[in-house]
């Protein structure tokens, strides 16, 4: 009874120290996060806003206003967890949903800095062609329509003999991911109702380890087909500078990802309170943070500068730009000027309403365009699967009857040459 009652008190006690703990740091803690959430809010929104005033190139400005809006919503969801702990659940939901789409446009984004699909498509076969046509081994057969070239292994070792199969491996991973990511917080808000999702708890009979498996193999194959996109097209991709988008925007998804499976991993081994409100609290204090950090980077990396201006005389109001120069040499003594003039044509201001409109309605009908065929793509092989196994179970049922008839007419035979020896015998 005394060690039982003394176990009791040093867990009260324990748990008492962990929550004074956290009512300590909460008050200055939510004034900071508050502090960086402004900086992220305001930098983001006057950054969207900007694209959405210079809507000069629809294709890939619409997928751009949507990456960016990943921080508003990342830091909105954030401070509302941090101040209510209640509502951690339902804004862990929303960001983990609109992570996912957040992926699938920047994937997306990339295919319409490259002219389209169509142009993608010609771009990867080119590549292709070019590829087939170079023989392993000298003196080897050329064969540029080898479909044992376009296997799924190649996707790992040589991706740019793919061909128009790797755009379509790409689109499934980032649609793969946005499904099994929603499915799976909607999923883990029904766990949580029933009191058996265990947030950070790396136990068997709680469901959070399980989806954390599932998410963690889901998201790294999305990133691993976004990667193999970007190594085949980047050069192609050069005057977008892809390399400081990629690593700002694969940034925030390894942060916020792997900063939660940390955080829980440090509270599994003790590192840090088994207190669930220190947890969500800590994780949420970070995004907030990361967040005014990834405001400022996409400033420069995804600046509303280059849609500003069109390239041909349209409408909007003309500018030069006239620099002045002087060239020396030895051989002449008077130097030579040297001027240049560069002309720009300013871009009209585009009403935020119809940017929005169509972002909304034309990124929407992209999304479930993409969506259902995945959702085909997936479905073909087990369609294929189930037509096979019903064809072999035809054929099965189709020979038994055979059999079963050739053995019927076997017996009647018999039967009647029973019956005419008999009569023979009897004559």
């Amino acid at each position: 009874m005394l060690l039982s009652s003394s176990i009791t008190m040093a867990v009260i006690n324990s748990i008492s120290g962990s929550e004074s703990f956290y009512r300590e740091l909460y008050q200055p803690g939510l004034i900071i996060a508050g502090c960086f959430v402004a900086v992220a809010l305001s930098l983001s929104i006057f950054l969207i806003f900007q694209h959405l005033r210079s809507y000069t190139n629809p294709a890939e400005q619409k997928w751009i206003v949507a990456v960016l809006f990943m921080v508003p919503v990342y830091a909105t969801e954030s401070i509302l967890s941090f101040w209510n702990p209640k509502l951690s659940l339902a804004c862990d939901i929303l960001r983990n949903c609109y992570e996912a789409f957040a992926l699938y446009s920047f994937g997306s984004y990339l295919v319409a800095c490259l002219g389209g699909e169509r142009s993608v498509i010609e771009l990867l076969e080119n590549e292709s062609r070019k590829l087939l046509r170079k023989p392993l081994v000298e003196g080897a057969s050329e064969n540029p329509t080898n479909e044992k070239e376009r296997s799924i292994w190649n996707f790992f070792l040589k991706p740019c003999i793919l061909g128009k199969d790797l755009l379509t491996i790409e689109k499934f991973g980032l649609v793969q991911y946005m499904i099994l990511k929603t499915v799976c917080a909607f999923l883990a808000f029904l766990l949580e109702l029933f009191g058996v999702y265990g947030d950070g708890e790396f136990k068997w009979y709680y469901g959070y380890p399980y989806l954390a498996v599932v998410l963690n193999f889901s998201q790294m194959w999305a990133l691993y087909c976004l990667v193999q996109f970007y190594n085949v097209t980047h050069e192609r991709l050069q005057p977008i500078k892809p390399l400081a988008k990629f690593i700002s925007f694969k940034a925030i998804v390894f942060a916020t990802w792997w900063q939660g499976v940390g955080i829980a991993l440090l509270r599994a081994f003790g590192a840090i309170p088994k207190e669930g409100k220190l947890q969500t609290g800590l994780q949420d204090f970070l995004i907030c943070i990361e967040m005014a950090i990834a405001a400022v980077a996409h400033m420069f990396v995804f600046s509303a500068e280059p849609y500003q201006y069109v390239p041909g005389i349209e409408y909007g109001r003309v500018t030069s730009e006239t620099t002045k120069g002087e060239l020396k040499s030895e051989e002449i003594e008077t130097p030579a000027l040297l001027e240049t003039q560069e002309t720009k044509v300013e871009a009209p201001g585009t009403s935020v309403t119809e940017s929005v409109q169509d972002i909304v309605l034309e990124g929407g009908q992209h999304v479930v365009r993409d969506v259902v065929l995945t959702i085909n793509q997936a479905i073909g092989p087990v369609e294929k699967g189930v037509t096979k196994i019903q064809e072999t179970f035809h054929h099965r049922s189709v020979d038994s009857d055979e059999k079963e008839e050739e053995s019927s007419e076997l017996k009647v035979e018999e039967h009647v040459e029973e019956n005419l020896t008999s009569e023979i015998h009897i004559h």
